[in-house]
Formats: structure tokens, sequence, C-alpha cells
């Protein structure tokens, strides 16, 4: 088991992996900007997951994990790295930002580096491994940790030892995960999350994720 440090995790995308994580056995630090009210969210996920769950800022939830999870907003992400980038050295930051540019958020308008996990991984520098993953799953399906969940969660990074590190927690979360190739296919993924907005507008509905099939 890890201690997992959740940044942005009084969010939805970031609350949903953190109870999931949690009641796997991790244990889950909640980072935010707001220490008071990381610990009411951990408090409140802890309830729900009946397992370990802290509440601290940014730098002390990143300095006491194993692996980091950022699930800040795209224009909150150079902020959030910029407090914790020391904090990081040798460990892997999964990045699951997605470059969404209101109003058009149902359009791509991925950012000139490529993706936003490029970006990140240009900002940290080669101290810090960073993997790109859960783009593409519905908050809504990850808040009820009772709830099985058929979504596929496609994981890029350059080396594949760290992928496979990031595939187990996606497996722990209740999802399938898969070796999506290099960071720079993360474009596509992130990509995606548009189209997957554009669905769930078009259809009504707030679920879309996606499945891969053949393998």
């Amino acid at each position: 088991m890890r201690i997992i440090a959740v940044l942005g995790g009084t969010g939805a995308l970031g609350s949903g992996l953190a109870a999931r994580l949690s009641h796997a056995g991790h244990t889950v630090i909640i980072g935010s900007r707001d220490q008071a009210r990381a610990e009411e969210c951990a408090g409140r996920i802890a309830a729900q997951s009946g397992g370990k769950v802290e509440g601290m800022g940014y730098e002390a939830a990143v300095r006491q994990a194993q692996i980091a999870i950022l699930t800040v907003p795209f224009t909150s992400q150079r902020d959030v790295l910029g407090q914790v980038v020391e904090a990081l050295a040798g460990k892997i930051l999964v990045d699951a930002t997605v470059p969404l540019v209101p109003p058009r958020v149902a359009r791509v308008q991925l950012p000139e580096e490529g993706s936003a996990a490029v970006a990140a991984k240009l900002f940290l520098g080669e101290n810090v491994t960073v993997v790109s993953a859960f783009q593409n799953v519905s908050a809504h399906h990850l808040a009820n940790i009772k709830h099985s969940i058929d979504c596929d969660v496609i994981v890029t990074g350059d080396q594949a030892s760290a992928r496979a590190d990031v595939i187990s927690l996606v497996e722990d979360c209740g999802l399938r995960g898969w070796h999506g190739g290099p960071l720079a296919n993360s474009s596509a993924t992130e990509a995606l999350t548009s189209v997957l907005i554009f669905i769930n507008k078009h259809y009504k509905s707030d679920r879309a994720g996606i499945c891969i099939t053949g393998v």
C-alpha cells in the first residue's frame, strides 16, 4: 500500500479518486491551498471509505507522499506545481489535468507544448517522473465507491515501470488500466475529454467514458 497525495482533492475528480484509493487500503493525503478545507474534506472521505485520509497544504502533502496525483483545473496547474516542485523530486506525479479553455470546453484546445502533461514535465524537469492518467473517467462514477465502473483508463508516460505503478492504482480504483505509450500520447487522452464533454451534452448525460476492445 502507498501514501498518495491528491492535489486538488477537494474537487469532484480528486475526492472521488481519494475515496476509492483509501477504500482500497492506501493512505491518502488531500492537498489543498486551504488546509482547513482539506481537513474537512479528508474527514468526510474517511467516513465514506473507512480508510485513512488526512488533509494538508500542497507542499506538506507531497513531502509525506510516495506518489502525487494532480487533479486541479488547467489554469491552476503551473501555480500548484510551482509550490511542490522540490517536494516532488524522485517521485511520480500522475497528471490528470485537462486543458479545457472556457467557454468552449467541448472543443479540443491543447497547449503549445502538445499536452498539459508534457507541459508539466517540461516545467518540473528530469527529477520528477510524470505519468498521465484519469482524464476520461466520470467523477460521478468515482464518487460512489460501491458502484462498479465500466470504464478504461489509458496511462501514458516515458517509463514503463512508472506506467505499471499507475496502472495498479487505476485497478485499485475499480477501473481497467492500459499502457498507452510515451507521455507525448497524452495529447490524445486529454483531447478525448472534450469529445466526452460534447457527447455528455448532446446525449444529456454526465457519465460517458471509454472502453478498449479487441485486446
